[in-house]
């Protein structure tokens, strides 16, 4: 069985850039930042049937579609690590040993409803794993994938990991946004 989402996870030095460039991380970004608008992106993701990976499994191109466009307000991207649930490990996975992947997957999501803020909100818990994953943010603003003008292509996203303060209930979505504007989970 071929390995998707884990694929990486077992290499060698799978959290540093470097690594995941060498196995086609990030390629898929400057396709989509340099050659795509951003309802193709969302058209393509529809096409593909990915879905999320909650309870619910929802159409993530869907979701994206349901973002208005014309709206003169900005648009705030939030992926949702706090993984709240008892004996779960399937976001820590990711964040530890392949944390460029979830932030490849944070920028096109965020280039897709024409976001140019994105927040990575990680349990509190997971010191180990959100300090892996601020050093490969560092990292992929230091290598032009977030930041002003991303490669030279006049998109710009800010991308913050925030730690969360161990709420439980904040693995739900609406209480995960207000710890973001300074509430209570």
């Amino acid at each position: 069985m071929e390995k998707l989402l884990l694929r990486n996870v077992d290499v060698p030095d799978s959290h540093r850039l470097a690594t995941y460039q060498s196995r086609g991380g990030y390629a898929p970004w400057r396709k989509v930042v340099q050659s795509m608008q951003p309802a193709q992106v969302i058209e393509e993701v529809k096409a593909s049937g990915l879905r999320g990976r909650g309870g619910a499994g929802f159409p993530t191109g869907m979701k994206w579609s349901f973002v208005p466009r014309e709206s003169p307000k900005p648009k705030y991207l939030v992926c949702n690590a706090d993984e709240s649930e008892p004996g779960t490990f399937k976001d820590r996975l990711l964040i530890e040993r392949d944390p460029h992947a979830i932030i490849e997957g944070t920028l096109i999501a965020s280039y897709a409803i024409v976001s140019r803020t994105a927040f990575i909100y990680i349990r509190g818990e997971m010191a180990f794993g959100a300090k892996r994953l601020e050093s490969a943010v560092e990292e992929a603003y230091q290598a032009g994938y977030v930041g002003k003008n991303i490669l030279g292509t006049g998109y710009d996203l800010d991308l913050i990991v925030h730690r969360g303060a161990g709420a439980y209930i904040c693995g739900e979505e609406r209480a995960l946004l207000s710890p973001l504007e300074v509430g209570r989970g």
